[in-house]
């Protein structure tokens, strides 16, 4: 197994490498691939230092498989590339994810759909996976007419610059500036950019990939996406109205046995899902769970999880290991 990971010196390629590490992921040699700029920078994995290499060369040594988290037009120009020397490439950009060719999975979910000639594999937004996740297994019991959400997400989303400027601003110093506002001690409402209909692209990437992980159009969604000044993850107050009644403690127990969800509901004690526990950790967290007294057949959750990892390097580390396990890879 030759790995390359692509975009290795960004903040979801670096996570990616600690992920690989986590979970063991086994691999004879390992491609760590960049810019050209970034090309001969000089980065230690597991105690073994690797000099980073660029994308014509990473393609010459023919991967068997390459995870790409260097952006959508890196993506788009280089993953079939890739692809047409048999890499197989797991994609953390949005540039494949609404291709009707290409996969958008979350293994948990849909992993089953993979085929052993799927060469470009989608990862759904950091967003998008926290969400479905918890919610799949419930769509199974009670079926799901809409979803709304809105979503308050870390400054890590946006990469290092963006931590840079917040802790900058924190900190009473001059900050390169990534968003239009200051983002310390403030909220924007504003997360990439607006489309014609008003929503953001964000959004939009909500929307749409739901409906394609869980194939089906007629699930009706709305979303409002927010910058929070925080680090350590992104949480969403998620709004599910299903076709069906439910019963509450069904619902606890149905997301207490979910692979990958951890269910942290206990308001009494004052325990419930926060970014601050979040951060560096797989799972999705789940809480708030209550009935919405307006109308029926609704249910009121609240979700939290590391944006960089589920959200981004586990999820991708989590497709390879499945086309491992199945002999895809």
């Amino acid at each position: 197994m030759k790995l390359a990971v692509v975009g290795a010196t960004g903040l979801v390629g670096s996570e990616i490498l600690e992920v690989l590490e986590e979970h063991s992921f086994p691999f004879d040699e390992l491609l760590l691939v960049a810019s050209e700029r970034s090309a001969g920078k000089k980065m230690t994995f597991k105690g073994v230092e690797y000099t980073v290499i660029g994308l014509k060369e990473a393609v010459d040594k023919k991967p068997d498989m390459a995870i790409f988290s260097a952006g959508g037009s890196t993506s788009l120009e280089w993953a079939p590339k890739f692809a047409e020397v048999g890499t197989i490439v797991i994609d953390n950009s949005s540039a494949w994810r609404m291709d009707p060719t290409k996969k958008l999975v979350v293994p948990e979910i849909n992993g089953k759909s993979l085929r052993i000639d799927d060469r470009i594999i989608a990862n759904p937004n950091c967003s998008t996976i926290q969400m479905v996740l918890p919610l799949s297994p419930l769509r199974q019991k009670y079926g799901i007419k809409r979803i709304v959400v809105s979503t308050y997400q870390s400054v890590t989303g946006t990469g290092k610059a963006a931590v840079d400027q917040m802790m900058a601003e924190r900190n009473g110093d001059k900050a390169e500036m990534v968003y239009p506002y200051k983002i310390d001690l403030n909220v924007l409402p504003h997360i990439d950019v607006f489309q014609e209909n008003g929503y953001t692209k964000e959004e939009m990437k909500m929307i749409n990939e739901t409906k394609k992980i869980f194939e089906d159009p007629s699930i009706q969604v709305t979303a409002t996406t927010v910058r929070i000044p925080v680090m350590g993850g992104h949480s969403e107050s998620v709004n599910v109205e299903f076709k069906t009644d439910f019963d509450l403690e069904e619902v606890k127990k149905i997301l207490s046995t979910t692979p990958g969800v951890v269910l942290q509901d206990d308001p009494a004690n004052n325990v419930y899902p926060m970014p601050i526990n979040a951060h560096k950790k797989d799972e999705v967290f789940v809480g708030r769970l209550r009935r919405d007294e307006s109308q029926p057949n609704t249910l009121n959750m609240w979700i939290v999880a590391d944006n960089l990892r589920k959200g981004a390097a586990t999820n991708a580390v989590q497709i390879a290991s499945y086309l491992m396990e199945h002999s895809m890879a």
